[in-house]
Formats: C-alpha cells, structure tokens, sequence
C-alpha cells in the first residue's frame, strides 16, 4: 500500500538531486507535482485507477509513468539511479540548515567538497574567504550547521528535551491565533524518541490558508520552504524542519496514525489491512471505496481488530500482535505516581523556594518527596534541613507531604559521618569506576534508589550491566528520564528485563515548562512499563527499599511480556 505523502517526498528528493546535478528546469517541474500530489484529496492510486493522473497540476506524462512505477513497485527506477549519480555526502550536505542543494552543488563544483567533513575542513582552511556570496556572516550560519562533529547527532538530531519547549510553543500559537480544532505534534517526537529530526503538526481547521498565515507569523518561523493547499514546510531560526498540515476531521485519526509511525509499524498495519481486504492510509481505512474509519485513532486500529496501541510503543517490536490479543500493558499514567524520590534543594534553601516546591508538589497531589540537599551547609555542618524547611514541608497527617531525608553519595563513598546524620535513605551515585563482584558489600544500608548511572555509562564507556547488578543485590531501582545522567528508554527497558524497577523524576519545583517529567514518563512507556514497576507509583507506606524485586502486579495489569518477580516490602 503506498501514499500520497510517500510518494510526493520522493518527487521533491528526484527534485534536490536534480538540483545537485545542475538541473535548470526539470527539478521545479517535480517539485510542482509534489506539491499537487500532496495537496490531493483523494489517494493517489485511486485517481490512477481512473486514468486521471494526468489531470493532476504539472504531472505529465513522464512524471505519471513514474507514478505507475510507484504505485506498483514501491520504487521508481529513476530515482534510484538519481541517488547513484550523487556522492552520498553530498545529500547530507544539502539536508543541513542554511544549504540546500544548490548551495551544496556550489561547494562540490568550486571546491571539491562532497561532505560535510570536507566542508567543515574547507571552513578552517579559508577556502571560504572570498567566494562569492559567503561572507563572515553567512559562514558563521554554516560553521554552526556544521556543529561539532563529535557532539553532533547522526542526522542531525535533537535531544528531545531541546525540541520539547519549540513544540508545546508551536502548538499553543496555532491553538491561539488560529481557527484550529485538533492539533497534535506526530512523528518520532510523539513517539517520545530520543532523539528528533524535524516535526510533523497536524491540524483540523476550516480555513486552512488563516492557519498558514498564524503559524508563517510566528516568532520561531524564519523561512517558508513550501506552501501547499494542505501543507506548508517552514524552517525555524535554529534551522529545525516542520511540516504542518491541515486535515479534514474524518481523516484526523488516520493522519495521525500514519504521520506519527514509525515506518515499520505502519508496514505491518498495511500488511494487516491487506490481509482483511482493507486498505489503509493517511486518508483512512477503506473497504473498495467506502471508508470505514478514519476520524480517530481508536477507530483506525479498532477496524483492523486491534486495540488502540500508546504511541511510544509503535516501533514494530510486538505490539501489534499483543494488541490483536489483548496483551498491551496498562502504561504507567502520571496520576499513578505518588511521590518523586530525588528532588534536590540547596543547602540554604530560601522559605520562597520550599514554599514553591511544596505548593507544585500538593498541586500535582503528590504523597511524598525525597529532597537532597546537595553539599555541606554554609556553615561547615554536615547534611541537614533547617526546621523551618521541614516545617513548610509538612508534619504528619492525612493532608501532610511527607518527607524523606535523603543524603546523595557516590558509590561505595559512605562518609564516616553517614552514622551520626538523621536520614531516611540515601541515593547512590555511581563513580566512574565500574563495580566489582563485591559491590554488593560496599554499599549496604537503606538505599532508595541508584541516579546519574546515563552519565557515568556514557563517560567511562562501560555497559548498563554491572550497575543492574548492583540494582538488583541492593533492591533499588534506577531513575529513567532525559539527559546524560538518567537511563534512557533502551536502558529501561533492560532494567526491566532484569526485574528491576524504575524512578520516573516529575519535575516537581522546577520551571513550569519543565519537560522532564514528561519525558521521563514517555520513556518508560517506550520500555513499556507499568505502575507495579515504577518505584515512586507506590504509596509510602509500601516503597520497597532492599527487595529483590518489583512484587507482582495487581489483577488486570499484567502486561503477557515478562513474568515480576515477587517482592518484599516493609514500611518505609
């Protein structure tokens, strides 16, 4: 089954080589029937069937061949030659912000640069200087596109929590300056990736051309690359790509599904549809020419005889047989988590800031928190909390916040004043050096939970498996959640394979545009997880500090992936 999106994408990538081969005229004629095959209210192989492709704007009877070849391979031979004609760095080149294929042909025509190593070496030999419409400004632009080549990610990616904030921005000015009824961020980021390449928003509206003109005005919009009937690419000021597009609200869910992935999710639910006599694409689930779903996400998988499938977990590792099952995991939810355990303060915490910290704690119903207070007091005293803090924290009672006192150490660092300082746990830290078969015996004691591991993974290069060990013989469990010093989904998931449990951070008494919380959660729903399996989804009295395992699942949330393994708890 394939898609109009599909195969206008494929249209505008023949149209960049074109233009990297130095193409005059053909690379806008293929541009300008990408434009009209993705602003097309029907799916394209319909219109083929009829014989009317070439009544769709600028497709002619080359550039339809080429849509038979795709509509029945999947390919076009064309293009694939295009791709052998073009050095692949050279692509990649052109795919950075600020470039583009013309530009990109600049550089491998007067310089010899075919990638983006050689440009950034080009860049720091002064090649540069001089040439014609680069000037200090304009290489600086590219010098920054360029970035670091060891701190760059593949692809260009960004860290989700960079691409969170842009995101909820955008969508909140589409909700607030354009006559908009859905609106909702697809693709990886919805997924909760780690990583995200561009955006897909996709909106209900019905007045397309005012929500093209809302969001090109939007501070964050530096460049419109293409305007459609239902679709416009705009380029923001820190270079990032977004697609928006306006769909009709019976084609919403559908949308959705397609747009938000990933590929080989969407493959198999083709292959399902196909299996049924069903088709299925961005427009919905078609029964010959009667759609039979397509206005929400639900009815989409619910045609199919699926089970609505969480986002983050459309990735093609099983879900969609569990779905037809019944098997899905019931997902931790935020309302199942009753307390954050690692919550830091200074050691001279102003009454303003507990005061905060309290408030968005009550204010998210939270049971308790774990605060660290990080460093000696100012006057040389080990760790402590001043009464009034404990005071604005709360005393026992029913409506309380309970506190516990927690002391951060490195592991295997137990200072000698840890007897004589009133503390409820403590978290461990790992050090650099990666733990032996005795680690079991150097940190003994009430451990509520091992943080930081991300970054000490990351820069001693040592694998997640020690510190799971080190997890599993003190009973504690390991915080998830973005950047380098949390484990990231697929490290969750490992520690869940190895009947460990997880600490999801919440954000709480941080800015309130804080996505840590949020993301933290989407992480553990990419490694599946569900509340008996979430630390800080217990309520206090039941935390199990130095279990050897997460207890078994309460009836109804087993999730048929692996067997919890049984627990003892105690009061907390």
């Amino acid at each position: 089954m394939t898609s109009n999106a599909e195969a206008a994408e494929i249209f505008l990538s023949i149209a960049d080589l074109l233009d990297l081969l130095g193409e005059k005229f053909k690379p806008e004629a293929y541009r300008r029937a990408a434009r009209s095959i993705e602003s097309l209210t029907e799916d394209l192989g319909a219109v083929a069937a009829r014989g009317e492709l070439r009544t769709i704007p600028g497709v002619g009877e080359a550039i339809a061949e080429k849509i038979e070849e795709y509509l029945k391979t999947g390919t076009i031979p064309y293009y694939e030659r295009l791709k052998h004609e073009v050095p692949p760095g050279l692509v990649e080149l052109m795919r950075l912000p600020g470039i583009g294929p013309k530009t990109a042909r600049r550089f491998w025509v007067e310089l010899g640069v075919e990638g983006p190593g050689e440009l950034r070496d080009a860049i720091a030999k002064g090649r540069l200087n001089g040439l014609k419409g680069f000037g200090e400004k304009k290489i600086e632009q590219i010098r920054s596109a360029l970035g670091d080549p060891a701190a760059a990610p593949k692809g260009g990616r960004r860290p989700i929590e960079e691409v969170y904030p842009i995101a909820r921005g955008l969508v909140a000015g589409l909700r607030k300056g354009a006559d908009v009824e859905q609106v909702e961020v697809a693709g990886s980021f919805r997924r909760c990736r780690e990583t995200v390449g561009d955006l897909d928003i996709l909106v209900t509206s019905k007045d397309p051309a005012r929500v093209f003109d809302v969001f090109t005005g939007l501070p964050l919009v530096a460049e419109v690359k293409m305007r459609g009937g239902t679709k416009e690419t705009v380029l923001l000021q820190d270079g990032l790509q977004v697609d928006l597009r306006v769909v009709k609200p019976e084609e919403f869910g559908s949308a959705l599904v397609y747009f938000t992935g990933s590929k080989d999710h969407n493959i198999r639910l083709r292959s399902l549809a196909q299996d049924q006599g069903l088709k299925v694409n961005e427009y919905g689930v078609f029964r010959g020419d009667v759609r039979v779903a397509g206005a929400t996400e639900k009815d989409v998988y619910a045609s199919l005889g699926l089970a609505w499938i969480p986002p983050e977990l459309r990735e093609d590792r099983g879900e969609i047989d569990r779905a037809a099952q019944g098997k899905l995991p019931v997902l931790v939810a935020p309302t199942d988590l009753r307390g954050d355990l690692h919550v830091h303060l200074p050691p001279d915490a102003r009454a303003e800031l507990v005061d905060r910290l309290v408030a968005d704690a009550r204010a998210r119903h939270l049971e308790y928190l774990g605060v660290v207070v990080a460093g000696p007091a100012p006057d040389g005293t080990t760790w402590t909390l001043s009464k009034d803090t404990r005071e604005r924290l709360g005393t026992p009672g029913r409506s309380s916040l309970r506190l516990f006192r927690v002391l951060e150490v490195g592991f295997g660092e137990i200072p000698p004043a840890l007897a004589s300082v009133e503390h409820d746990y403590r978290i461990l830290r790992p050090t650099l050096a990666a733990p032996g078969p005795s680690a079991g015996t150097k940190a003994t004691g009430p451990s509520l939970l091992i943080a930081h591991v991300g970054s000490s993974v990351v820069s001693d290069g040592r694998a997640l498996a020690p510190w799971l060990e080190v997890a599993r013989t003190l009973g504690t469990a390991l915080e998830v959640g973005p950047g380098a010093e949390r484990l990231d989904s697929s490290a969750a998931r490992q520690a869940l394979e190895s009947q460990r449990r997880l600490h999801l951070p919440t954000g709480v008494g941080g800015p309130t545009d804080d996505p840590t919380g949020a993301i933290a959660l989407g992480f553990a729903h990419r490694a599946a997880a569900t509340a008996h399996e979430v630390v800080n989804a217990r309520p206090a009295g039941e935390l199990s500090i130095g279990a050897a395992g997460p207890p078994r699942p309460p009836e109804g949330r087993s999730h048929g992936r692996r067997k919890a393994r049984p627990g003892t708890t105690r009061a907390a």
